[in-house]
């Protein structure tokens, strides 16, 4: 009886502690959420004018499923964690080392817009959920 009533307890503990371990806030400035995020930027790239076609099933292959890929509903970029996510997960410069590309693969002289309005972190920036990403390389 008084077994069952201590390992009650401990299990009561693990749980609320575990709980509170995944929705208390992060002290860590970079954490966005511990819980996973689910999110869907688009991405429309631009070189000298001509839209580049952004391949589907980019981080889709075998088993692997890359928290960022795509499918066929482009422009549209997944972003599924679970889990733990931070703001260096989010940036665009992820989306282009899971396609197999550099930032600057298309050329030097970029700019960027997001939402329709210009953006100067380029490859930094921390693409959020419904963004509209616009890459233009001249």
């Amino acid at each position: 009886m008084k077994n069952g009533i201590i390992i009650t307890v401990i299990s009561a503990l693990i749980l609320v502690g575990g709980a509170w371990w995944v929705t208390a806030p992060s002290k860590d400035p970079n954490v966005i959420t511990k819980k996973g995020i689910h999110w869907h930027p688009e991405l429309e790239i631009y070189v000298k004018g001509e839209k580049i076609e952004i391949p589907q099933g980019i981080g889709l292959s075998g088993t692997v499923h890359n928290p960022l890929h795509t499918h066929e509903d482009l422009p549209i970029i997944h972003l599924e964690y679970g889990g733990k996510v931070t703001k260096d997960d989010t940036k665009v410069t992820n989306f282009f080392r899971v396609w197999g590309k550099s930032f600057g693969e298309f050329g030097n002289n970029v700019t960027m817009s997001v939402n329709g309005v210009e953006n100067m972190e380029l490859e930094n920036y921390q693409m959020k959920d419904k963004d509209k990403v616009v890459l233009r390389y001249e």
